[in-house]
């Protein structure tokens, strides 16, 4: 009789635990052990708990291959998060892991394998091949494409959350976290306009931060305008310019006055000292209607200089892409109110290209593809889903649940860690080229998730370890550190709403000497959609509850030793690099700390 000691985990979320019965049966390569029912004396199967069973075979098994899970109702249908599953043989030999981490939803069976990451090519015994080919037949039924928009990113068949599979959704205390904050923000709606400026200080009592807070005091500033386009949730449309569009004719009589002396714009333009801003993809974009009032969009160029004594400043604003006299060039020594109107302009249209270009298509939209692809063409033994569960966390949940449509770089430390990752099961580039598994999920990318973008430029086909690595370092830090630049600091920037305005409910101005305080008041977002805007920033901004920062993962989906020993490096490199940015932020008033490392969740979760 040989007796093998099966530990189950279940998971530690809210109703993850089960009162379901609970078999187990061992597959080996000579034979399978008897169906075992787990029950010992007591509560099994409860909230985080790990439970030690003995499962029995007149002889022994032979190499592990498989754990068969099955679960049947009780009294009431109740379904069951399983972690993981190890199994010490007879003997003493080796404890084996069995990753698990998904939910057994009705009377139901699952088989998974021992979490050594193993290629295709790394398998022979016909069972663990049939077994590879069933996963995936079934996640292709389950995880479907679908066209959401045109020229758009392909995303997952499902309308709502609810037509997602169930280890995809949020688990129960994310979405009451969601619900619960998001509803008790948004209740507070009055639907009318603010009278001053500082009534926007009404909303502003309760949620605040201390960039927030520093934002309210200095957003007229044009030092602190120019700051924002570097350091503010949309780095990405600052350019050098060394010649002035055609259609923004500024002359350097124009800016002089922002100028140091002995210096003119020609001069600034060819010492790179002179930088823009340019939102033509905002030009002909259709406009929002809200309760029966149009609301207005502008397509601003704003020019902005590297003062030696101010910092990058703003001398230059054009509100439309079309030269003509409806179409002033305004100036840091316009009338102030007509000069602080065209900046809120601007950042208006900041608004809208960050939230829409940098946050949600350049990242969410842009990695539920390779979610989506990761999840119908690679099975959960293979080592590149096992890499790209860093990224794949809820991914889908922005587009579905909201109404809201550099320090890593792409060479450094994510680079190296990947790179290092590869080389562990892909010993030369022909291994990349002969993964049967990995080709089909370079071909779902690029030629199913991105079928709408022909231009997009990702290859086919994956031909050397080098792609392969390039590849996943781009999508871990567009899921992690660029995910955070443009999410994490979106309540810090938009709170104050002057500075950064969700909507405007007036036309760009045409006339400097025409605005007055009641036409910027007209123009801002009144009341209700301030709201709006201060609580979904908040909520999607803050610190997550059930954050897990970069370099730790709750799931433990790699079992051998050295794939750990590259994780465990990563992350001391991680800690290095928190000393440092945070020894570099020591002592300035405006501290930037989106990027600490313990600030970046290790996927995109909101």
């Amino acid at each position: 009789m040989a007796v093998y000691t099966v530990t189950v985990a279940t998971g530690k979320s809210e109703y993850s635990g089960t009162n379901n019965y609970i078999f187990v049966t061992l597959v080996g390569e000579e034979r399978e052990s008897e169906r075992t029912l787990l029950d010992n004396p007591g509560l099994d199967f409860c909230r985080g708990a790990v439970d030690q069973y003995k499962v029995t075979s007149p002889s022994h098994l032979g190499s592990l291959l498989l754990v068969r899970l099955e679960k049947q109702r009780y009294w009431l249908e109740d379904n069951w998060f399983c972690r993981y599953v190890t199994v010490e043989p007879p003997g003493g030999d080796k404890v084996l892991t069995f990753p698990c981490y998904r939910w057994l939803i009705g009377d139901v069976k699952v088989e998974i394998r021992e979490g050594t990451a193993k290629t295709l090519s790394d398998d022979s015994v016909p069972q663990l091949l049939a077994h590879r080919k069933m996963e995936l037949q079934e996640r292709q039924a389950a995880y479907r494409w679908v066209t959401w928009s045109p020229g758009m990113p392909r995303c997952i068949d499902a309308e709502t959350e609810a037509d997602l599979p169930q280890d995809v959704r949020f688990d129960n205390e994310k979405r009451s976290d969601f619900e619960h904050s998001l509803h008790y923000k948004l209740a507070i709606s009055f639907g009318k306009s603010w009278s001053d400026l500082d009534d926007f200080k009404r909303i502003f009592w309760k949620l605040r931060s201390p960039i927030a807070e520093y934002c309210m005091e200095h957003w007229k500033e044009d030092g602190f305008f120019g700051y924002q386009c570097m350091n503010g949730s949309n780095p990405r449309m600052i350019q050098r310019c060394k010649k002035l569009p055609e259609n923004f004719p500024v002359v350097p009589d124009m800016v002089q006055s922002s100028m140091t002396p002995r210096t003119n714009l020609d001069k600034e333009l060819k010492a790179g000292n002179i930088y823009l801003l340019d939102y033509a993809i905002m030009d002909g974009v259709p406009t929002n209607t809200i309760r029966g009032k149009p609301q207005y969009i502008a397509a601003p160029l704003c020019l902005l200089y590297q003062h030696p004594d101010d910092g990058l400043i703003p001398i230059a604003i054009q509100l439309e892409q079309t030269r003509g006299l409806d179409t002033p060039i305004f100036l840091p020594k316009d009338p102030p109110l007509a000069w602080l109107l065209a900046k809120m302009w601007v950042r208006h249209s900041e608004f809208q290209v960050f939230q829409l270009l940098s946050h949600l298509l350049r990242t969410h939209l842009v990695i539920e593809v390779f979610c989506v692809a990761t999840l119908r063409q690679l099975p959960a033994v293979h080592p590149i889903y096992k890499v790209s569960l860093i990224i794949q966390n809820c991914s889908f949940q922005l587009v579905l649940d909201s109404d809201w449509l550099i320090f890593f770089g792409r060479g450094g430390i994510l680079q190296i860690f990947v790179t290092g990752m590869v080389g562990l099961y892909y010993q030369s580039d022909h291994d990349v080229q002969e993964d049967l598994e990995l080709q089909a999920w370079i071909r779902d990318i690029s030629q199913e998730g991105f079928t709408e973008l022909p231009n997009f430029g990702l290859p086919s086909k994956l031909g050397t370890r080098e792609e392969l690595s390039t590849l996943l370092s781009v999508a871990i830090f567009s899921s992690t550190a660029q995910h955070a630049a443009t999410n994490n600091g979106q309540f810090d920037w938009c709170a104050w709403v002057p500075n950064t305005p969700c909507t405007m409910r007036q036309p760009a101005p045409t006339d400097k000497d025409a605005v007055t305080m009641e036409l910027i008041m007209a123009t801002l977002p009144d009341v209700s959609q301030s709201c709006v805007q201060m609580a979904i920033t908040w909520h999607l901004g803050r610190a997550q509850p059930d954050a897990i920062p970069l370099g730790q993962y709750a799931e433990e989906h790699f079992t051998e030793g050295r794939a750990q020993e590259l994780i465990d490096r990563f992350t001391a490199e991680l800690k290095e690099i928190e000393k440092h940015i945070a020894s570099q932020n020591e002592g300035l008033e405006l501290q930037y700390l989106f990027l600490l490392p313990s600030r970046i969740e290790n996927s995109i979760t909101i």
